[in-house]
């Protein structure tokens, strides 16, 4: 990661520690090596995560995590695909979704703001690829 980075591990220096994303790549890890072991399966060569746009979650950090926190399981090397959900809410008063851009739930038709979240935060195992 660059200097750039605003991931949970920053101190300011430019470098990176994603420990939110480790966590939740174990967490993944212990979820995907107990399908495989209900399927019979010898390698995960693919895992797919839904990821909302809110959730709040560094993508580059996200690999990195999969890269350490997979080695040396029957899912070293395996594939880490991310499908980002975008955030989207709903409006009261237009009964009606929109999306919200930059996680700013405003609605574009009448400028209400809304409480009403209704995806975007989701952190989801969503498919395996099994040998």
């Amino acid at each position: 990661m660059g200097s750039g980075c605003s991931g949970s591990g920053c101190m300011g220096s430019g470098r990176c520690r994603p420990v939110h994303e480790l966590s939740l790549m174990d967490r993944v890890r212990e979820l995907a090596l107990a399908q495989a072991g209900a399927h019979g399966a010898s390698r995960i060569t693919a895992i797919t995560l839904r990821i909302g746009s809110l959730a709040g979650v560094d993508p580059e950090a996200l690999q990195f995590a999969h890269e350490v926190v997979m080695a040396k399981t029957i899912a070293a090397g395996s594939l880490l695909h991310l499908e980002v959900v975008l955030a989207r809410c709903f409006c009261a008063p237009c009964r009606a979704p929109f999306t919200a851009m930059d996680g700013v739930c405003v609605c574009p038709r009448c400028g209400t703001i809304s409480a009403e979240l209704l995806q975007g935060r989701e952190l989801e195992l969503a498919s395996l690829e099994l040998v």
